[in-house]
């Protein structure tokens, strides 16, 4: 038989007999840890200061702040508001009354005297709810975890790919900016990643004709909007020093789903030492 060990109960009733029955009947049937408060007002207290409560058990008939005013405070605050409320009364019975306290969030209304299987049976209902809903919420944040854990791994195997690739790597804006390069390119070119954040990619490379060059990223965009890919593009980077780089250049375009270019991905392989094929 579930005790319900790791659950805590409040009940609230201005009559110290009936929290000392109360008390009685829970420890009874069930293990779970049981605050008091002897008003609306002691009952809010315990509640905003103690967020682990689980259930709590209300009298209806109260001095002062009644159940049905303490049960609209709590469902007010963002704290408390979850907290399922169980009304207990032997002055309230009329159907009106039970419709009140539906409205102000009850999740139960019991007319006194209290059948005692009665309670315990409703009060194990909404706990073992709330155990299911735990019970979920634990294997949902387990998936979370190994969910967060795959991905980790696979960027970290992408970041492991993209860093010890041979071939230079440059992520560019629509506009022809550098966003990202790999530590091939910077080799390649001789800067520091952090330096060529921002540079536009004709800084850094050149086709062999002029009328290329000068239509560098007007051209790009046409093919890769026709094609999505332009390959064995032979070309040169430009070196921080000046340096000619003879490269083979490739550009791939990844577009949304609307279509619109959002990156260029640009893959050169160093073809210093390559003579190139003769007709």
């Amino acid at each position: 038989m579930n005790r319900y060990a790791d659950f805590r109960i409040l009940i609230v009733d201005d009559n110290r007999n009936n929290l000392l029955t109360l008390r009685s009947l829970l420890a009874k049937h069930m293990d779970a840890a049981v605050l008091e408060a002897d008003s609306g007002q002691a009952a809010l207290d315990i509640a905003l200061n103690n967020p682990s409560i689980d259930l709590i058990v209300l009298d209806v008939q109260m001095p002062e702040m009644d159940g049905f005013q303490t049960a609209s405070m709590l469902k007010m605050r963002q704290r408390t508001r979850d907290i399922p409320i169980i009304f207990l009364t032997a002055a309230y019975k009329t159907d009106e009354f039970q419709q009140r306290g539906y409205d102000v969030g009850a999740a139960d209304y019991l007319l006194k005297p209290i059948d005692d299987n009665q309670l315990i049976n409703k009060i194990s209902t909404y706990l073992r709810l709330i155990e299911k809903e735990r019970d979920m919420n634990r294997r949902l944040e387990q998936r979370v975890e190994e969910r967060t854990r795959e991905l980790d791994a696979a960027r970290q195997y992408l970041e492991s790919v993209i860093n010890n690739m041979g071939e230079a790597l440059l992520l560019l804006d629509p506009e022809g900016r550098i966003k990202t390069a790999n530590p091939a390119a910077c080799r390649m070119l001789d800067y520091a990643e952090a330096d060529l954040l921002g540079m536009a990619i004709g800084d850094v490379f050149e086709e062999e004709e002029t009328h290329q060059a000068n239509a560098f990223m007007g051209t790009w965009l046409e093919a890769l909007i026709r094609t999505g890919t332009i390959s064995s593009i032979e070309a040169s980077f430009i070196a921080k020093d000046q340096r000619r780089v003879p490269i083979l250049f490739s550009r791939t375009a990844i577009k949304d789903k609307t279509g619109e270019i959002t990156d260029i991905i640009c893959i050169a392989k160093n073809m210093s030492g390559y003579r190139r094929a003769t007709d």
